[in-house]
């Protein structure tokens, strides 16, 4: 066991030397709710991205919608491969920057453990829902799965998670999520690890909802060359492999766009890095906005792609039609289960002896996937399905 123990202090010792100053050490953690003793041979992230993935929220992103719903296609996006996607230009972004990965990973990994089902028109729904309640946001969702939604340990709910991969999940940032909690200082910036996640994430979705969407047929190349972004890497693609597939090109532009937007993030960031003399985890914290970025060239590329993408993808009556179904059902169900508890499966109708009814109901219709919301839906209101 001595042998064993020392393991998770070399590697300790391994973060001092290697990591660059500014990255957040394994041993220097805010720690967990709950006291735990150390792992013999895991670091404290390496523990809690071990967690994650063992979960059952995890396991239910396979079936989440990303943009297109489960049963349109067998290779759209899930909130699971997204994720998956996530977590991989995440640790190259870590990697390149000397940050600490397994911090990164893990925080890419929970990111969309509070999504509803059917995206973000499921979670338009249950906001509204619950608006005299406090709201719904998935980060915040998110961090309730993690703290007490979760039932995996004797000892505790949730999965005690280190401080900062909860901070991480609460202070996820993009064009949708802006969430805000006072047990996490709101006015401090959270690590780079967790701002490398932020990035992450904008570069996975633009990227791959244009594959996404070439793929359904709802968008065309000839519409994507009206966009600098993809006019430039489409001509660039082109000059040095003339002689592609239609497949082949369409992979080959996810690929140049993620690369394209990596570089030019690590490249802005280290200027940022060196302008604002960050020389400590501290020194990151004490920043009012955050150092990882984008350039404002690049930034004005994405976004010229995100209003191309909010135009036409995401406003095409196909998604449209989604959203609205979405709507119905997780109103319908919300319905039902609010004028009659007792059609809840007893372990979450137990809840309400602690939690208030609305609170449990949201929660369980926040954990579902599409496709269980949909059976759960024809069971409900169709009479010709067994129930």
């Amino acid at each position: 066991m001595e042998f064993t123990k020392s393991l998770r202090e070399q590697m300790e010792e391994d973060e001092e030397r290697n990591l660059a100053p500014y990255a957040m050490k394994s041993k220097f953690t805010r720690g967990r709710k709950h006291k735990e003793e150390n792992h013999p041979y895991r670091t404290h992230f390496q523990r809690d991205r071990d967690r994650i993935i063992h979960s059952t929220a995890f396991r239910r992103l396979e079936y989440k919608t990303q943009v297109f719903v489960n049963h349109e296609g067998d290779h759209y996006r899930t909130r699971l491969t997204h994720t998956i996607e996530v977590a991989q230009i995440s640790r190259s972004i870590a990697r390149a920057m000397r940050l600490n990965e397994d911090l990164a990973e893990a925080i890419a990994l929970a990111h969309d453990l509070g999504h509803t089902p059917f995206g973000h028109s499921g979670e338009e729904t249950l906001n509204q829902i619950m608006k005299d309640y406090g709201g719904f946001e998935h980060n915040r969702q998110g961090l309730r799965v993690v703290d007490w939604l979760e039932e995996k340990y004797p000892q505790f709910p949730g999965l005690n998670l280190t401080y900062e991969v909860r901070e991480g999940i609460i202070k996820h940032e993009t064009t949708y999520d802006k969430p805000k909690t006072e047990e996490f200082q709101p006015e401090v910036s959270p690590t780079l690890e967790c701002q490398v996640v932020s990035i992450a994430d904008e570069i996975a979705f633009h990227s791959h909802d244009v594959d996404d969407g070439l793929r359904s047929e709802v968008i065309t190349e000839d519409e994507l060359s009206e966009t600098k972004l993809w006019k430039n890497l489409y001509r660039e693609m082109v000059k040095e492999n003339p002689d592609l597939t239609s497949d082949q090109k369409q992979s080959q532009m996810v690929r140049l766009m993620i690369d394209w937007m990596v570089t030019d993030v690590i490249s802005e960031t280290k200027k940022r890095l060196e302008k604002e003399k960050i020389n400590s985890a501290d020194d990151v914290r004490s920043k009012a906005e955050r150092i990882f970025s984008f350039s404002s060239e690049m930034k004005d590329l994405k976004n010229e792609l995100k209003d191309f993408l909010f135009m036409k993808l995401y406003r095409h009556y196909r998604m449209i039609r989604m959203a609205d179904k979405a709507r119905r059902i997780i109103n319908s169900l919300f319905g039902v289960y609010f004028d009659n508890p007792n059609q809840l499966p007893p372990h979450f109708k137990e809840k309400m002896e602690k939690d208030q009814k609305m609170q449990v109901i949201c929660d369980y219709i926040a954990g579902m996937t599409d496709r269980f919301a949909l059976q759960e839906y024809k069971k409900l209101f169709d009479p010709f399905e067994r129930v």
